[in-house]
């Protein structure tokens, strides 16, 4: 539809062709798993057996708006038509209880005034309704002063003509400024995909505007629903969990004037934090994106949305860069938009990724025992310490304790600790003081 209006190139189509061929296609092996939110951004959502139906007819504005094309069309004509009909009715008793029915010859003026001039049959009322309420006044039918109450139900018709133009205008325009339809301009890759950014699994997604126009205060916002159970063996069918977007402002903030990549890392706390490339096929979760922001010639605020399942997830695969520089300004290529290449990746999840790593660092760590200050002398210290895989601690100066009867009968000197000297220099030096 887009490449038919002239939005997109031709060759983005032919691409994403292409793309999905080259692609695995993983739901032909099996029935199509329900989802929330379609491709399209439409709630997949069918609300069945609602008995209090009169709450609908409360908000009429809303409803209106909410229909389809046919049945706004449908209701906007029905409206004129049952008002001119009803009043045409009326100004047909009024002629027929005036007497303005009878039958006159042309020339005779001296009969009595009617209501309304030229009403002579039911079509002649009908198309004097039209007339007041269109305000046509094409001259040849009016209101004389003759009937109080012909003037009545003309002020009556006014106003009521001017509600329902009114009524119907205003839905006309509501549909055709609604949220939505600035979301068609606002594309989304077909597939996301897995890949490593920073040494860490990520999640991510392409996002292009396709209108020069901005889009103001621009969020994404990510969200995870899947079927939970909890501790108690409560099944909860629908739960809602939030994904942090990657952004070093620590809000879900983005400027588009470019196509992005939105990023997820697939960290501790995060919801797909124990995804992995065996489990991704059968996880029953679906990602839901909602972009929202306000439209920059109108104000209005708008939102896009769409999802992925896991049949659209890619894993190990990376999206093509798709900007580049020429004659001084940056240009997109919208025939890559989704486009991927597949990358090195490990298929195990973040948090099997965490425990290998936690394993090698843990066996390659050095646990230096017995560093600290060690006194050498007279108010001297020195630092040492020596890497030793002993439960206990030792000091570095430690040596091995043997008797000092066995030293002495091998004739060698008896060692003394360097604490031990530095006590006795200080005890002598006080005795030399106190002499």
């Amino acid at each position: 539809m887009l490449a038919r209006k002239g939005l997109l190139p031709d060759g983005f189509l032919l691409t994403r062709l292409a793309e999905d061929q080259n692609q695995p296609n993983r739901s032909r092996s099996r029935s199509q798993r329900a989802r929330f939110i379609t491709k399209s951004g439409s709630c997949n959502v069918a609300h069945k057996n609602i008995r209090e139906q009169g709450r609908f007819l409360q908000d009429v504005f809303t409803t209106m708006v909410d229909l389809k094309w046919q049945h706004s069309l449908l209701i906007f004509t029905s409206a004129f038509l049952c008002s001119w009909m009803l009043f045409a009715m009326i100004w047909w008793l009024l002629a027929f209880a005036h007497g303005d029915l009878e039958p006159r010859h042309p020339g005779d003026e001296s009969g009595p005034i009617p209501c309304v001039t030229a009403i002579h049959s039911f079509t002649s009322a009908f198309l004097f309704s039209i007339e007041v309420q269109v305000t046509i006044g094409f001259g040849g039918r009016m209101v004389t002063e003759e009937c109080p109450l012909a003037i009545t139900v003309l002020i009556i018709q006014n106003i009521l003509g001017l509600i329902i133009n009114a009524v119907m205008l205003g839905c006309v325009f509501m549909k055709t400024a609604q949220a939505n339809r600035r979301a068609e301009t606002l594309i989304f890759s077909r597939n996301a995909v897995i890949a490593p950014r920073n040494g860490r699994p990520t999640f991510m997604f392409r996002v292009g505007d396709l209108r020069k126009s901005m889009i103001i205060s621009a969020t994404v916002q990510l969200q995870v629903i899947r079927r939970t159970v909890t501790a108690e063996g409560e099944v909860i069918p629908v739960c809602q969990l939030d994904i942090q977007v990657e952004n070093p402002l620590r809000s879900n903030g983005i400027f588009l004037v470019s196509p992005l990549i939105v990023s997820h890392t697939m960290e501790r706390g995060s919801p797909l934090y124990e995804l992995s490339a065996q489990s991704l096929a059968s996880e029953d979760l679906e990602i839901i994106v909602i972009l929202e922001g306000v439209v920059e010639t109108t104000g209005i605020t708008m939102q896009a949305r769409t999802s992925y399942t896991p049949e659209e997830i890619l894993w190990g695969r990376r999206f093509v860069s798709i900007i580049t520089e020429e004659e001084g300004r940056y240009c997109v290529d919208y025939s890559k938009f989704g486009n991927t290449v597949p990358v090195r990746m490990a298929s195990l999840s973040a948090k099997e990724l965490d425990q290998t790593r936690g394993v090698q660092e843990g066996g390659s760590d050095v646990h230096l025992q017995g560093w600290g200050l060690v006194r050498a002398g007279r108010g001297g210290f020195r630092r040492g310490g020596r890497a030793c895989n002993s439960a206990t601690s030792q000091p570095w100066y430690a040596q091995s304790e043997k008797p000092d009867d066995e030293l002495e009968q091998k004739g060698q000197k008896k060692k003394v600790q360097l604490e031990v000297i530095g006590r006795q220099i200080d005890e002598d030096g006080l005795g030399d003081m106190s002499d």
